[in-house]
């Protein structure tokens, strides 16, 4: 299971099984759920004073406990509906950011067992996306993943099956979404949703101001924010690059910092294999190549960046009692 704090994805026999966005609604006087993962997605932002709408997961760490049981409980059945499976105990492998704290990785485990789960074992999650490219990472050779999801980007150097350097910054894809919001507000006085900004972000986010096959402008509908009279804007990818600049810099200072720690024999791996890139915001056009002009090494996008993380805990669930590194 990759607990995500944009998507969840579940994988169970190596196929991918659930596959939806965090979020729950729920009902404000008794907190019951009412929906949870796309259809919950749809009510975001649209509900009236009677459902909440809520991500139980902030920069990749629960923030609210019980939505995120409730979550967690309501993907699980999901994956009984669609395939008849009831065992009694559930063993679960779960990604977790590699800079939680042990409360942090206490509360992921803690839901897990309450959401039925009786053998919970916890990844990090940088290794697990690891797994999931297809890197042998117990070899004694450095290999280095920067994953950047929806709340943080982990990244970490991993040589004999456990993580030498990491750095774990709270930046990631939510970083990019609240910078367009900021941007649309502050340069064309347009109110625009967490929702839209999202959609910005993935028809004309960049991280070059110069693409090779550039994407269309995308156009915006939003209220003036003075007047509240409906307006039209049709948004650039080179705005949008200009918008996230300061965020990607920080991602390449974390880059940098992770390689500064890492020894000079692992550097020297690293410099020949590359440096993978995973999570949904190596999907960012333009991403690999501003970070490899700026690191000066080839970095790589993994086949499926998104489900990297997911797939990795699969394989980690079929080999739990090879792999050392799995926590108790």
């Amino acid at each position: 299971m990759d607990l995500g704090t944009a998507n969840t994805i579940i994988i169970m026999n190596g196929k991918i099984v659930v596959d939806e966005p965090s979020v729950v609604a729920m009902d404000r006087n008794t907190k019951k759920m009412i929906a949870v993962g796309s259809k919950a997605k749809m009510m975001h932002e649209k509900t009236h004073e009677n459902i909440i709408t809520c991500r139980p997961l902030k920069d990749g760490v629960i923030a609210d406990f019980n939505a995120c049981e409730q979550m967690m409980r309501g993907l699980i059945r999901m994956v009984n509906m669609h395939h008849h499976f009831f065992p009694q105990s559930l063993r679960m492998v779960i990604g977790v950011p590699s800079g939680s704290t042990e409360v942090e990785l206490r509360a992921v485990r803690d839901s897990a067992e309450h959401a039925g789960g009786k053998d919970v074992y916890l990844l990090f999650e940088p290794m697990a996306a690891a797994i999931g490219i297809g890197l042998d990472v117990e070899a004694p050779e450095g290999n280095m993943v920067v994953d950047i999801g929806g709340g943080s980007t982990e990244i970490a150097v991993i040589s004999l099956g456990g993580i030498v350097a990491n750095s774990s910054i709270r930046i990631a894809g939510d970083e990019f979404t609240m910078d367009i919001q900021d941007y649309m507000s502050r340069q064309h006085n347009v109110k625009v949703s967490e929702r839209m900004a999202e959609r910005i972000k993935v028809n004309v986010g960049s991280a070059l101001t110069e693409l090779d096959n550039p994407p269309e402008d995308y156009v915006v509908h939003g209220p003036n924010r003075i007047t509240a009279l409906p307006m039209e804007i049709a948004v650039s990818y080179q705005e949008i690059a200009h918008c996230i600049d300061k965020s990607i810099a920080k991602i390449e200072t974390a880059v940098l910092s992770a390689l500064e720690s890492t020894p000079p024999e692992l550097y020297a791996d690293i410099v020949k294999n590359g440096i993978w890139l995973t999570g949904g915001g190596a999907l960012l056009r333009g991403l690999d190549k501003r970070l490899s002009d700026k690191i000066k090494m080839p970095f790589r996008i993994a086949d499926d960046p998104l489900h990297s993380v997911a797939k990795g805990t699969g394989i980690a669930l079929k080999n739990v009692n090879n792999f050392s590194f799995l926590m108790r």
